[in-house]
């Protein structure tokens, strides 16, 4: 790690991260390395499992012929960890199915054993002294861990020697609190992963840092300017929703409550939760059940992702913005979020239309209102939008679009990302 940073004693907090220098917006503040990372099972084929590498003609593991990689370096650099996995999915087929958490705990456990000296990524912090929040689980959540550690011995039982169930318990515990997960330029789901050094970060709702990802390395870059002696947050969660919602997921799933500068004055609440103006206003109580309401049906769909086809789950979208536009206005962060899903849902059906009408109905709440200047969430719907434009002939727009996303990419990337220069080629091309 550089000097320009530091790990101390966060009042309040505990430990952290602070600055011993000046970081401007956009420089780089620090790089970490995966201690270990998997790639999602629905992107196998389409990146390297070794690097995160996306490119075509990927070469196929001969073995169990479903992990792929750049080359043969790639593959002899992957093979102590993914040779837990190569005869178990060879032998399992398609019942091979442990959670992205399960096939991490099996590769730290596999790490733990061949360096048990610090590695690159713990300069700042250790796995071992990742917080587990043990005594703040409860029945459900440790439910799910004893179900993980279930599935860790029914995959992994004859290529690992496992630890007692007390620590197995608290090995989750901490992977559920301290992982991340890598996302592309779009934020699809890539993986998830372990960056000790990163993980050491305070959370705010007013983060000064964005975390991406190159390749299999986080890079954490200034998105405000950070002096000596200023401590470095980032955040947790996606930022769109009002204070109580944040405040819940944090507690649920970080067993803290947030005292950042936003959090104290709730002064985003109001524009966050904007109800219609036509007409008599909504009473309070009115305006209360229509809170209540989203919130349900928001964990309904992500509930009815797993068994619902893609036309039930546009409807929901679509039923539930019908009702929430009774109280609602557009720009409502809960009127938003169904509009994403339904977004999300004509992209997987080919609807290039339909997906567009969404996204010109989010971008500007997202870009003028809802989140920060310089927000992962606003450049992937840029890119969403100019991509779309550009498939839809309208190059004019696209190339517009697209510069936009580039302008917030080139701060929070840094301008010699990969995806920089994807994005530069798709404006060559227009």
């Amino acid at each position: 790690m550089p000097v320009a940073t530091e790990r101390f004693l966060s009042e309040g907090r505990g430990r952290g991260l602070q600055a011993r220098k000046n970081f401007q917006v956009g420089e780089l503040i620090f790089a970490c390395p995966a201690y270990t990372h998997v790639l999602t099972g629905s992107e196998r084929g389409n990146h390297c499992e070794c690097c995160l590498a996306r490119k075509e003609d990927l070469a196929k593991c001969g073995r169990c012929k479903l992990a792929f990689y750049c080359n043969v370096s790639c593959q002899k650099a992957d093979w102590p960890l993914h040779k837990l996995e190569c005869i178990s999915l060879s032998k399992f087929g398609q019942n091979w199915n442990p959670s992205e958490t399960v096939r991490l705990v099996a590769r730290i456990l596999v790490k733990q054993k061949m360096h048990p000296e610090k590695t690159p990524s713990e300069e700042l912090l250790a796995v071992t002294e990742f917080e587990s929040h043990l005594d703040k689980l409860d029945n459900e959540k440790r439910e799910l861990i004893e179900g993980d550690i279930a599935a860790l011995h029914h995959f992994y039982s004859k290529h690992l020697v496992f630890p007692d169930q007390a620590a197995l318990i608290e090995l989750f515990a901490k992977v559920n609190c301290n992982g991340f997960t890598i996302e592309d330029e779009e934020l699809s789901h890539l993986g998830s992963a372990i960056f000790p050094s990163v993980a050491l970060m305070n959370h705010s709702c007013c983060p000064n840092v964005i975390v991406t990802y190159k390749g299999t390395t986080a890079e954490v870059r200034a998105v405000k300017q950070i002096c000596p002696d200023e401590e470095i947050f980032t955040s947790y969660i996606d930022l769109l929703y009002p204070t109580e919602d944040r405040q819940d997921r944090l507690r649920d799933s970080y067993f803290f409550t947030c005292d950042c500068r936003e959090c104290a004055t709730k002064a985003k609440d109001k524009e966050k939760l904007e109800v219609t103006k036509y007409g008599e206003p909504p009473k309070p109580e009115v305006v209360k059940d229509m809170i209540k309401y989203a919130r349900n049906i928001i964990e309904e769909f992500r509930r009815a992702k797993h068994y619902k086809t893609p036309s039930e789950l546009l409807e929901i979208c679509e039923l539930s913005l019908d009702k929430m536009g009774s109280v609602f206005e557009d720009n409502n962060v809960y009127m938003l979020h169904m509009m994403y899903q339904a977004m999300g849902v004509c992209l997987y059906m080919q609807d290039w239309d339909g997906a567009l009408r969404y996204g010109q109905k989010i971008i500007k709440p997202y870009s003028s209102k809802h989140y920060p200047t310089y927000s992962l969430n606003v450049a992937s719907m840029w890119l969403k939008l100019g991509r779309l434009y550009m498939g839809l002939e309208n190059h004019s727009a696209g190339a517009k679009a697209l510069r936009k996303a580039l302008a917030i990419m080139e701060v929070v990337h840094g301008k010699d990302h990969p995806y920089i220069f994807e994005i530069e080629k798709e404006l060559e091309r227009k």
